[in-house]
């Protein structure tokens, strides 16, 4: 894929990520926007990591490459190439692929980088091709140090592409027995073929058998160079080294044509078939014309049986990448709004079963419940009416099967009964009621005693005088002290400071006991504040007041004088 389709899929992640994460995702939005974060610098790490690492070479001319879907084999050429190329650019396209001629003073690895930073898809089919012609070499050794340095860039083109690069080996020599070229090639899982452009490939063994004397004079020629192949140029790729891993070959070319541009008269070709053979002896060995600037034919029959590029083309690539993505957006997604509906349906139907639990004579917790299922119906209607929200859509939503189970306990619920109105009955008439008679303590008791002092019988008759028992008055005798001392003992104290006077009214007016009410409050009803002395003996006192009660003080009966009916019931004076 191209750069620009990188950054278009990256910023199409980060487009579906957004919406994932601020429209679906099941969180509150401080963490949903710190996931977008998380995930954003996720597809920038990435995109990162998969842009263009292959350094720029502006010094390399490819003008001429096929297009990015061009899926025929592309061979690097490199080694002993042709005194002349048909084109000014070093690409070659033919029908069955495409050379690509690599200089000598070129690096092979550093062509093959431009070669991917411009067609990335392209290292499926990218293949290398090593040319030797022993008759251009005079030097052995340096032939060695030649190759060895190939087989260097061809395990760090491997290992910085990532791709397994196949290696093709070709040797050429020229001998004037030939019309035209022979090739034999080498192909794993083939076997030795015979390839020559005026017939079909054939083995070794029908096309001697067809060719007669000049095949098998041929054949001698073509072995010789087979064993001089191996020695000089299979072994420098294939022989353990320390360094270099070894480079095994795929195929193997040796080629035999009437012309070969640039051999020399004295070689290491020529060095050896004399110490091997004695072809220096036979006629015609050597090739026509050694100074011809004749290009030499490229193997193309060879290109078939290389690796061919496969799959998408680059846009349909970006496209399925982006399909991809998309899909994981979509599953997101489809989880998200999954939970999101699991939760609605766990709240809702939590909060119907807790209105049920509740019986409906718990008035107050019955009403909260109620309200909050009248909330969650006005939401689910709300809902219903404008539209199901993103987060729980995607054909997921559930609200719609709990609307009606919500409807229908809002629907059972029956409201507390209003208090009830007290009946109408007859006011007697209104009579008035004396005001509060207050003692003081101190005057009564003496301090911390409960017993009425000696001289305290005249202060009680000439604060009771308005005390009257009456049917239907209850006479309420209340006992109130300071803060001072034991909040219990005062209580206590209180209390019987208030019997001791209800004990006196009754012995000495001889009102029945059901006239009384006896209260001890203690300090808890202060009239002043305990601050102060005067406050606390405000508080230190006892208080009689008439209270109305149908069922009180009902005295019997008894036939009485006028004056005995309006006159007071306790006695006047000491």
């Amino acid at each position: 894929m191209s750069p620009a389709q990188r950054r278009w899929l990256a910023l199409w992640a980060a487009l579906l990520s957004v919406v994932i994460c601020l429209g679906f995702l099941p969180a509150s939005w401080p963490l949903a926007a710190l996931v977008l974060l998380v995930v954003l610098g996720a597809i920038a790490a990435v995109w990162y990591a998969t842009r263009d690492r292959l350094p720029h070479d502006d010094a390399l001319r490819l003008d001429n490459l096929p297009e990015a879907v061009y899926r025929q084999p592309v061979v690097l050429v490199c080694g002993d190439l042709p005194l002349a190329w048909p084109q000014p650019s070093p690409v070659m396209t033919v029908t069955q692929g495409c050379w690509i001629r690599v200089e000598e003073h070129q690096d092979l690895d550093r062509v093959a980088r431009q070669v991917l930073r411009l067609r990335p898809d392209w290292g499926r089919q990218l293949s290398v091709m090593v040319s030797v012609c022993p008759q251009q070499h005079v030097d052995s050794e340096a032939l060695t140090g030649r190759l060895m340095a190939l087989r260097w860039q061809i395990c760090r083109l491997r290992k910085e592409t990532g791709h397994r690069v196949p290696l093709v080996l070709s040797g050429q020599t020229g001998s004037a027995m030939m019309n035209d070229t022979l090739w034999q090639a080498a192909v794993a899982g083939e076997g030795l073929r015979v390839w020559r452009e005026s017939s079909a490939p054939c083995s070794i063994a029908a096309w001697v058998t067809t060719g007669g004397v000049p095949a098998m004079q041929q054949q001698v020629l073509m072995n010789s160079l087979m064993g001089w192949f191996h020695q000089h140029v299979k072994a420098v790729f294939m022989e353990d080294n320390p360094d270099v891993p070894a480079v095994t070959p795929d195929a193997v070319l040796w080629g035999i044509g009437p012309i070969l541009a640039g051999s020399l008269a004295s070689s290491a070709w020529t060095a050896w078939l004399a110490r091997h053979t004695a072809m220096r002896q036979v006629s015609g060995w050597q090739p026509v014309g050694t100074d011809s600037t004749v290009i030499s034919p490229l193997p193309d029959f060879i290109l078939p049986l290389l690796p061919m590029g496969h799959g998408l083309t680059p846009l349909g690539r970006a496209l399925r990448c982006a399909l991809s993505i998309f899909t994981l957006a979509a599953v997101a997604a489809l989880l998200c709004s999954g939970w999101n509906n699991r939760q609605l349906l766990h709240r809702v139907s939590f909060d119907i079963a807790r209105y049920y639990r509740i019986p409906m004579d718990d008035y107050a917790p019955k009403a909260a419940a109620v309200a909050i299922l009248r909330e969650d119906a006005a939401q689910l209607d709300g809902w219903t009416r404008n539209g199901v929200p993103a987060r729980l859509s995607l054909g997921l939503y559930q609200g719609e099967h709990l609307r009606m189970p919500v409807l229908d306990a809002i629907r059972s619920y029956v409201p507390p009964p209003p208090p009830p109105k007290p009946e109408p009955t007859p006011q007697p008439k209104a009579e008035p009621v004396p005001e509060i008679v207050r003692l003081d303590s101190m005057s009564l008791f003496d301090s911390g005693k409960a017993q009425l002092k000696a001289g305290s019988t005249k202060m009680l008759i000439n604060s009771l005088v308005g005390i009257k028992a009456k049917p239907g008055w209850l006479i309420v005798v209340a006992g109130h002290t300071d803060n001072t001392g034991n909040t219990q003992l005062n209580q206590t104290l209180s209390l019987r400071r208030a019997e001791a006077v209800r004990d006196w009214m009754r012995d000495t007016g001889d009102v029945p006991e059901s006239c009384f009410a006896v209260q001890g409050y203690g300090a808890s009803r202060p009239v002043a504040t305990n601050d102060t002395t005067e406050g606390r003996a405000l508080n230190r006192r006892v208080e009689i007041s008439l209270v109305p009660q149908a069922d009180a003080c009902r005295i019997p009966d008894v036939s009485k004088t006028p004056s005995q009916e309006d006159g007071d019931s306790y006695p006047k004076g000491e």
